[in-house]
């Protein structure tokens, strides 16, 4: 086993952890960009570094079709292929299974894709998206899992919770690298709480580094969300890092972390940076807006970034809709945002201070007093009164 996670403080679920890997030595929670291809839309490795990047994730799938892992192993594996010396993870490509349905076929061997690039098949196996991965090198690695969409129900549910299971072995016993690479397994069930519950108990026994809560963020309605990742990490180990797969709207990130999770990933702050919107401790800011044309204020007054330092909103609106420098200054921001919201989820707990950190994020969130019901029913079983972040005035509470 090639990673080692201390707990160094809680507050009920909630955990601050450090989670030693070989290439880095990382601070949960923590929220992990996606550079599908090995790169960071709009932002070079230094960049990420200097925003305090601890983990990027890599797409198996989109890794093995170009440039290959054969060629990434050639020239020394993924970190260097990328110069990048901090962590890194890759997903297995089961993901794909949702994303590009109309190009995959499930058997129990593994999933066949129409490949993108030349439109020839591509079986990936358990065995064969494990050796993939073993090429590339990452610290963490993905079991290749059965993926369908939350929103599923029917036998099908079922059908693919107990082929992870069946493939989780044929992951380890194809997984050359245990001593560099960490494998972590990953949790399906869909919404029902006893396939959940089934799929825990029967992937703990394997005793592996870490797991993952998949199949969620996929449509399910938030109120299912969260109970999904409540019950995952209440029947988790305890001193194994739990990482919530493709969650990474901030709201979602500090429910999670309350309820005990400490990893995420997610393409969103990257993507709506391309949209012209940046993540701002209110919400979101829609830099494309006629408003922002004469605005001479930062994205945000109260950020350290190096955008929010140096340019004004109105600059960036004259960008966003006209110049790729928008997008790559909106990035730049939207993800030392994600950053600095980890380490301030992380340096909350370790100071003993996470219920009020909670409550004015939340008031900074909801300033009305209308937080979601789902947001206030997850926190309650994280042990904290949200309620109490509501201005005096509100008549309305927790709403629907």
């Amino acid at each position: 086993m090639a990673l080692r996670f201390e707990v160094l403080a809680r507050f009920n679920r909630a955990r601050a952890a450090r989670m030693t890997l070989p290439h880095f030595l990382c601070e949960t929670p923590l929220f992990m960009p996606v550079g599908t291809q090995g790169t960071i839309k709009g932002l070079t490795t230094s960049q990420l570094e200097e925003i305090g990047c601890q983990i990027i994730l890599g797409n198996t799938y989109h890794l093995a079709l170009r440039p290959t892992s054969e060629l990434i192993d050639e020239l020394g594996g993924l970190h260097k292929f990328m110069n990048w010396s901090r962590a890194l993870l890759t997903d297995s490509g089961g993901f794909q299974m949702v994303s590009l349905l109309h190009l995959a076929d499930i058997t129990e061997n593994g999933v066949t894709f129409q490949s993108p690039v030349d439109g020839n098949p591509m079986l990936l196996t358990p065995e064969e998206s494990i050796q993939i991965q073993n090429r590339i090198g990452a610290d963490i690695i993905m079991a290749l899992d059965d993926v369908v969409k939350t929103t599923t129900t029917g036998p099908r549910i079922e059908e693919a919770m107990y082929r992870t299971i069946r493939w989780i072995d044929r992951c380890i016993a194809a997984h050359q690298r245990p001593g560099e690479q960490n494998l972590f397994a990953i949790v399906q069930g869909g919404l029902d709480p006893v396939l959940r519950d089934i799929c825990v108990k029967a992937l703990t026994e394997r005793n592996l580094p870490g797991y993952a809560i998949g199949g969620l963020a996929g449509g399910e309605d938030k109120d299912s969300f969260w109970r999904v990742v409540a019950q995952c990490t209440a029947a988790l180990p305890e001193d194994k890092p739990r990482y919530v797969m493709g969650v990474g709207y901030p709201l979602d990130i500090v429910v999670c972390s309350a309820l005990g999770a400490d990893m995420y990933d997610c393409v969103y702050p990257t993507r709506t940076a391309r949209f012209g919107t940046a993540l701002v401790p209110e919400g979101v800011l829609k830099l494309k807006h006629k408003a922002m044309a004469e605005d001479i204020r930062p994205i945000d007054p109260t950020c350290a970034c190096m955008v929010c330092r140096t340019y004004s909103r109105a600059y960036i609106h004259a960008l966003v809709t006209k110049d790729a420098m928008g997008s790559q200054l909106l990035s730049y921001h939207n993800l030392y945002y994600m950053l600095q919201l980890s380490r301030d989820l992380h340096n909350s707990i370790i100071q003993g201070r996470f219920p009020e950190y909670v409550l004015v994020y939340s008031f900074l969130q909801f300033p009305k007093g209308d937080v979601p019901k789902w947001v206030c029913n997850a926190m309650e079983v994280a042990g904290i009164d949200i309620a109490a972040c509501l201005p005096p005035s509100s008549s309305r509470g927790c709403g629907a």
